[in-house]
């Protein structure tokens, strides 16, 4: 990849926008967040969530995790039927810096989020700011995930991003962020938005409100 002044910049959502942690809700269902703790963790584990941002149906994961874990079918169906209680809300320095981006008029702007393709509609409906992007892909519509090398390559492909030269990727998972690199895409881990502006201005050179 050379090196050539920023001109795209690529979001995640989930952790990066807008706040989601399953122990919001676990942490209301269970008596102590120990168990809710160990519960998400093993249980409802990242691994099983990934599968349905991948593309396998919402119901038919649930069915598969219950037939496994019958002892806690009634958390487990909780998962889904009260999964909107994941969320937290917009998470606000940096939706300022999207919206302050996004008024510069200096990039183009993008999203890649690994969500469910049922639920991520939700998303769109719930947080307006998500309006600002030319386009969002979401794993579970083009099922593929993040950090496998072909949504990535995906990405490139389909809005003409080429060697990702001039492109910076924003991801609060260390493992999505390695991976972008290992492709030539400039990345960001992001710990908070206090520290990207400051990278995004400082380190990167980039020109925004």
């Amino acid at each position: 990849m050379t090196n050539s002044p920023t001109h795209t910049i690529i979001f995640d959502i989930g952790n990066v926008l807008i706040g989601w942690n399953p122990l919001l809700l676990y942490n209301k269902v269970f008596d102590t967040q120990e168990e809710a703790a160990w519960f998400v963790n093993n249980i409802t584990h990242l691994d099983w969530n990934e599968e349905q941002d991948r593309g396998r149906p919402v119901a038919e994961a649930t069915e598969l995790l219950v037939a496994e874990h019958p002892k806690w079918e009634r958390e487990i169906r909780m998962y889904y039927d009260r999964w909107t209680e994941h969320f937290s809300g917009p998470i606000p320095g940096t939706v300022d810096i999207l919206k302050a981006l996004h008024a510069s008029g200096n990039y183009r702007l993008l999203a890649l989020t690994n969500w469910s393709a049922e639920l991520f509609p939700w998303a769109r409906e719930n947080f307006d700011f998500l309006q600002l992007f030319e386009d969002i892909m979401v794993s579970g519509e083009v099922k593929m995930k993040k950090p496998n090398p072909d949504i990535y390559l995906h990405l490139a492909k389909t809005y003409d991003l080429g060697d990702f030269s001039g492109c910076l990727f924003i991801d609060d998972s260390e493992r999505n962020v390695v991976a972008a690199r290992k492709l030539g895409l400039d990345s960001i881990r992001f710990v908070g938005a206090e520290g990207l502006k400051a990278t995004l201005v400082i380190e990167k050179g980039l020109v925004f409100g």
